[in-house]
């Protein structure tokens, strides 16, 4: 291994140095001078891509000969909203026991000597509003892939034990639920913006997950998995036409059934802003989240906002909350902001941080300050001109792999975004002006409406008494609500 290393770093080397021999201009004296060829990125077109099926069947499919690989991925509308109100957890647990809980040819043991024996891998899952499920392998073993992952999802076992031993796992995680301060405050956020009812605060607890049967998880397969509820994604090492017939034959005799819907109810349920702060035993930081409803997908606005929130806090270290926060003040390692544009009801716009417990107070003094100044002062067409190279150089990670080509445009018909989304996505960032820029932050963020959110240990953040800022408390944000941490097992106070 020492002498393949070895091999590869003066290869390397080499390399480096020729390509510095060749150079018209000297090495720069610092990375920042480094000057780089225009970026020229073509994004294919969707259509390029799309097949359907004699069955309807959507396939995005592409011959990917750089390696002898296969790889299959569907999107399955199946979603953990569809779970009854009394049996949280259904949905996830038939995702999980599809792959686990072997076939009716194949005990769940078989089933993982025969993927074994593949090199493959073969995985399926159900979240909150889409399914999955998927195999990779070596291009040579197709047809036994196939074959194994289409009896994996058309023909489950659901095996009781390991039905059984995924319940116990299941109760494990559930205790251990208060573990740590980020999934705390990931979660009570999420109940501060969209309220204790609405399904994506819908938590398993031991009652629903014991009320789980295995009838019920056939009878969820039986509604949802099937090939009208599908939409696949194909790439490797084969040849186009040869794999368009493969699939029709895998799934020509495969009943398609009833479509699900891919609408999803909206939370019935305003935001309170406030101060409000959860006490957490034997912790030197606390996490902070400071934030408010955002947006649906699709506004006119959604590029400026992109822009916006990229020189606030999404653009990494050139952005104000990050270069702020952690660059000049070193009070955070992992900082930032997201300015949520939802898909199926409003995203939240968030900044966070982690901090020392008496630094948190300054720290969020930082970021709303941050937000204040975006509001009020018109940014530079240096700083659009640097937030837009950031995401149109960011581009090409998204379409880096062919399979990655075939899953965004699966995924944009599956949620219904516009085909040509991504042919004019440069062009609508380069429209942005600095005008748009404090335009939409005027419009869009709403210091009034904030919700902050602190983590840790309630006395020294409340307290607070950082070198800086000694006399700073976090109750100067507004009168501080203490909340007491929610029963793991129900999620309820």
């Amino acid at each position: 291994m020492r002498t393949k290393l070895n091999i590869t770093t003066s290869v390397a080397i080499v390399m480096v140095a020729a390509a510095l021999a060749r150079a018209d201009k000297p090495v720069p004296a610092h990375p920042n001078d480094l000057q780089y060829p225009k970026l020229d990125y073509k994004i294919p077109p969707a259509s390029q891509f799309r097949e359907v099926l004699s069955t309807g069947m959507v396939v995005y499919i592409a011959e990917d000969r750089l390696l002898p690989t296969f790889d299959l991925h569907i999107m399955i509308g199946a979603a953990g909203a569809f779970d009854p109100k009394d049996k949280i957890g259904l949905a996830s647990l038939t995702g999980e026991e599809l792959r686990d809980g072997g076939t009716q040819d194949l005990t769940p043991e078989e089933l993982d000597e025969k993927i074994e024996f593949l090199a493959a891998s073969i995985n399926t899952g159900i979240g909150e509003t889409s399914g999955s499920a998927g195999v990779s392998l070596l291009s040579k073993d197709i047809d036994a892939g196939l074959e194994l992952l289409i009896n994996v999802l058309r023909y489950p076992r659901f095996d009781e034990t390991r039905f059984r031993l995924a319940k116990e796992r299941r109760l494990q995680n559930i205790k251990r639920r208060n573990d740590s301060t980020d999934q705390i405050e990931r979660a009570e956020f999420a109940f501060l913006m969209s309220g204790e009812e609405h399904f994506s605060n819908w938590y398993q607890t031991p009652q629903t997950l014991s009320a789980i049967t295995r009838e019920d998880m056939l009878a969820f397969h039986r509604k949802y998995i099937h090939p009208g509820n599908m939409m696949v994604a194909v790439s490797g090492d084969f040849d186009r036409a040869e794999m368009l017939k493969k699939l029709e034959k895998a799934f020509a005799d495969w009943p398609a059934g009833e479509k699900s819907p891919r609408t999803f109810a909206k939370p019935a349920f305003d935001p309170k802003p406030g101060v409000y702060v959860i006490h957490k035993d034997d912790v030197n930081q606390g996490r902070v989240s400071v934030g408010h409803r955002g947006i649906m997908r699709g506004t006119p606005d959604e590029f400026a906002l992109q822009v916006m929130n990229g020189i606030l806090g999404a653009s990494g270290f050139r952005s104000r909350i990050v270069a702020k926060v952690r660059s000049d003040e070193g009070l955070a390692y992992n900082t930032g902001s997201a300015f949520g544009q939802g898909i199926y009801w409003p995203g939240n716009f968030r900044a966070w941080f982690q901090s020392k417990s008496n630094s948190c107070a300054y720290a969020t003094r930082l970021v709303l300050d941050e937000i204040e100044r975006i509001k009020k002062e018109k940014v530079s067409q240096a700083d659009v001109d640097d937030t837009v190279k950031f995401y149109v150089e960011s581009l090409p990670q998204r379409f880096e792999s062919k399979m990655a080509i075939l899953e965004t445009y699966s995924s944009d018909e599956y949620t219904g975004r516009d085909s040509k989304y991504w042919q004019s996505y440069v062009e609508n960032l380069k429209k942005v002006t600095p005008d748009d820029v404090q335009r939409v932050a005027q419009k869009y963020l709403k210091p009034d409406q904030l919700v902050i959110l602190a983590v840790g240990d309630a006395e020294a953040i409340v307290t607070g008494g950082y070198d800086k800022a000694k006399d700073l408390r976090f109750d100067s944000f507004g009168q501080v609500k203490r909340l007491p941490l929610r029963d793991p097992e129900t999620m309820r106070r």
